[in-house]
C-alpha cells in the first residue's frame, strides 16, 4: 500500500491544502473529491486509513490526531518501509469539513502534461522545478493502468520502442484498461530506478519522460539517476514543502472523529 499512502498525501495536499479532504465522502452538499479526474478508479488505501485512525484514537483515548495528519505521517513511514529516506514531519494539521470535486479536476496534475505545463501546477501550490521533478521521483513507487499511458506506448516518439512494445503485451489498443503496469522495474523499492528509466526514454507516462525530453529538467534527472543521495536529500525537502501546503490550524477546521465525514 506504499505508493498509494504516499499519493493519497500529495493528492489530499494539492486540494485546498493538506486538510484531509480526500478522504471525505459525498453529502448533500458536496461531491467527494475520489469522483475527480485524478483520482476516479484509481485512489486507494481509505480502509487502511480508517484502520490507523482507529488504533491511534484508541491509543490516544480519543480523536486527538487529525486524518490529514495521517496521511501525513502514513506517506512518510511508507517511503521509509520501501526503502527510501525519513524526514521530520510537522504535525498539527486540522481536518477540513468540505471537499471540491470541481477543483480537484482543476488542480490535480494530469499523466497527459507536458512540462511547461507541470512546471505552472505545481508552481501555483509554491512548488519549484526542483520540487517537481524530485516529488515525481515518488513514481519509483507503485503501478500505472493501462488507460493511463496507453496512448503513450502507441503513439510517442521519445519512448524505447523494446519498453513500448513490451508494455503493448498487457496494455491493448482497446479494452484492458485496468491492466496494471510498473513505474519502473522495482515497483515496490523506493529507489533511483524511475530516474534511470527517463533517461532511456522509458517513462511510463507522458508527465514521466517530459521531466527529461531536452528541457530545463534534463540535468536534474540525470544527477538524480546517479546520486541516490542527492535524490533522497531533496525528496525529503520537498515532502516536507507538499506537506506545508495551506493547514488548517488552531480554530480552524476539526479533528474528524471518521475521516470519511465531518464531525
Amino acid at each position: 500500500m506504499g505508493a498509494s499512502l504516499l499519493r493519497l498525501h500529495f493528492h489530499d495536499c494539492f486540494v485546498n491544502g493538506c486538510d484531509g479532504s480526500l478522504l471525505l465522502d459525498s453529502t448533500p452538499a458536496f461531491e467527494t473529491e475520489k469522483n475527480a479526474r485524478g483520482n476516479l478508479n484509481s485512489v486507494r488505501g481509505f480502509e487502511v486509513v480508517d484502520k490507523i485512525k482507529a488504533e491511534v484514537d484508541r491509543v490516544c483515548g480519543r480523536p486527538t490526531v487529525s486524518c490529514a495528519d495521517i496521511l501525513a505521517v502514513a506517506a512518510r513511514d511508507s517511503v521509509v518501509a520501501l526503502g527510501g529516506p525519513t524526514w521530520r514531519v510537522r504535525l498539527g494539521r486540522r481536518d477540513s469539513t468540505t471537499a471540491s470535486r470541481a477543483l480537484a479536476d482543476i488542480v490535480l496534475p494530469s499523466a497527459s502534461m507536458d512540462l511547461p505545463a507541470l512546471i505552472d501546477n505545481f508552481k501555483k501550490q509554491g512548488l519549484n522545478q526542483r520540487d517537481l521533478v524530485a516529488l515525481s521521483g515518488g513514481h519509483t513507487l507503485g503501478l500505472s493502468r493501462c488507460l493511463i499511458f496507453r496512448n503513450r506506448i502507441y503513439n510517442a516518439t521519445n519512448i524505447d520502442p523494446d519498453f513500448a512494445k513490451k508494455r503493448r503485451a498487457t496494455c491493448p489498443r482497446t479494452g484492458g484498461n485496468n491492466n496494471m503496469a510498473p513505474f519502473d522495474p522495482t515497483p515496490a523499492k523506493f529507489d533511483t530506478a524511475y530516474f534511470k528509466n527517463l533517461v532511456k526514454q522509458r517513462g511510463l507516462l507522458t508527465s514521466d519522460q517530459v521531466l527529461f525530453n531536452g528541457g530545463s529538467t534534463d540535468q536534474l534527472v540525470k544527477t538524480y539517476s546517479l546520486n541516490p543521495d542527492i535524490f533522497w536529500n531533496d525528496f525529503a525537502k520537498s515532502m516536507i514543502k507538499m506537506g506545508n501546503i495551506k493547514p488548517l490550524t488552531g480554530k480552524q477546521g476539526q479533528i474528524r472523529v471518521n475521516c470519511r465525514k465531518a464531525n
